[in-house]
């Protein structure tokens, strides 16, 4: 996988925001491989394909490229709001490729991977509408928030210029491929659940431990009087994907 952005042709073009759209999209066309099935390319959708850029040639999963100059960390911003719950409420989130790239090297720097099947409500931070004095006075967009994800569900293609293989991706993916399984509504409970259990840091951890964060938890769900609970019921599911083990006596041990 080459990191260089190509640069032909983007003399035609005089904002910056264009050329890098350009550029990102030509590479991810030329650089992109299915992490859901063995398809070594992705084919590139119409222009303004609503919320979809690429789709596999093979399996025809859906797959969106979010690209931009600034650290790759915090907050990724998206389109808008409403559509982007409606999405996950409905299950059909596509595959997102979020990328980082060098605006001096022009080079991809960073670029990760979330499944589709990964996003919790709580990682979707709605913006403050448009001023009235705007074109589109009043509109709202979102932000996703990558920590509100979990970390098995941001899987690293490149990292600081260094590609990972083709067959790393597709074992992460397909470790993680369980929550699939899960019915949009039933997911974010489980992934926030599960994002809670990898901050921890480790493998070994203890129900105390989770219960430690009820706190978090239930902000997030503040119409939820019985989060213990809930939080028990998550682990089972968890253990039930394969995801991880129940060693008794309220520990717990992530595979």
């Amino acid at each position: 996988m080459q990191t260089a952005l190509p640069t032909l042709g983007l003399e035609r073009y005089t904002s910056k925001s264009q050329r890098a759209r350009v550029a990102t999209e030509a590479w991810g066309l030329a650089n992109f491989f299915c992490p859901n099935c063995d398809s070594p390319s992705l084919q590139d959708l119409p222009a303004n394909t609503q919320s979809i850029d690429y789709r596999c040639v093979a399996c025809k999963s859906p797959f969106q490229l979010k690209a931009q100059s600034r650290f790759l960390g915090g907050r990724i911003v998206d389109a808008a709001h409403s559509a982007m719950v409606r999405a996950i409420q409905e299950d059909r989130t596509p595959n997102l490729f979020a990328l980082e790239y060098d605006a001096r090297e022009w080079s991809v720097k960073n670029l990760i991977l979330i499944p589709h099947f990964a996003f919790p409500l709580s990682a979707i931070e709605k913006r403050r509408p448009l001023s009235p004095t705007a074109r589109r006075a009043g509109w709202v967009g979102c932000n996703i928030l990558l920590g509100a994800i979990p970390a098995d569900a941001r899987i690293s293609i490149i990292t600081d210029g260094r590609a990972t293989s083709a067959k790393d991706v597709r074992t992460q993916f397909e470790k993680i491929r369980p929550l699939e399984k899960l019915k949009a509504k039933q997911r974010g409970w489980t992934l926030e659940v599960l994002n809670t259990v990898r901050s921890l840091g480790k493998a070994n951890f203890s129900l105390d431990e989770i219960y430690s964060r009820e706190g978090e938890l239930g902000r997030l769900h503040p119409e939820n009087r019985h989060v213990r609970p809930k939080i028990r019921q998550q682990l089972q599911v968890l253990r039930d994907l394969g995801l991880l083990d129940f060693l008794g006596g309220g520990e717990y041990r992530l595979r």
